[in-house]
C-alpha cells in the first residue's frame, strides 16, 4: 500500500502558536484528496502521535485540496523538554503512514 508521502505533494508540520501544532497535506489534485480524505481517518493520526482523537482538529478543504489536523502541542514551544522548536517533524510521521 503507498503512504501519503507518496500520493501526497507535500507533508508539512509547524506551530500555530507556542500550545498548538499543525499538520498539512497538500494533496495537489482531487484524486488525491478523496483518496487521503476517505483512507485516513481522524484516529489513525491520533494513534500514530499518541494522542487522543478528542484533541486533534480536522479540517478537509476541498477547494484547496488540503487536509490539515491541528493539536496541543506535547510540550509548550521553547520548554525544556520541547524536542522540536518549530514542529517541523511531526509531517515525516505522517508521509510514513499507509493508505488503506
Amino acid at each position: 500500500m503507498p503512504d501519503i508521502g507518496q500520493i501526497a505533494q507535500k507533508v508539512r508540520s509547524k506551530n500555530a502558536g507556542p500550545f498548538w501544532l499543525t499538520i498539512d497535506i497538500f494533496c495537489g489534485n482531487s484524486k488525491a484528496y478523496e483518496t487521503i480524505v476517505s483512507g485516513l481517518s481522524t484516529e489513525r493520526i491520533a494513534a500514530s502521535l499518541h494522542v487522543p482523537a478528542s484533541t486533534i482538529k480536522r479540517f478537509n478543504i476541498e477547494e484547496l485540496q488540503v487536509v490539515k489536523f491541528s493539536l496541543p502541542r506535547p510540550q509548550i514551544q521553547g520548554s525544556i523538554r520541547d524536542r522540536d522548536m518549530h514542529g517541523a517533524s511531526w509531517a515525516a510521521m505522517i508521509a510514513e503512514l499507509e493508505i488503506n
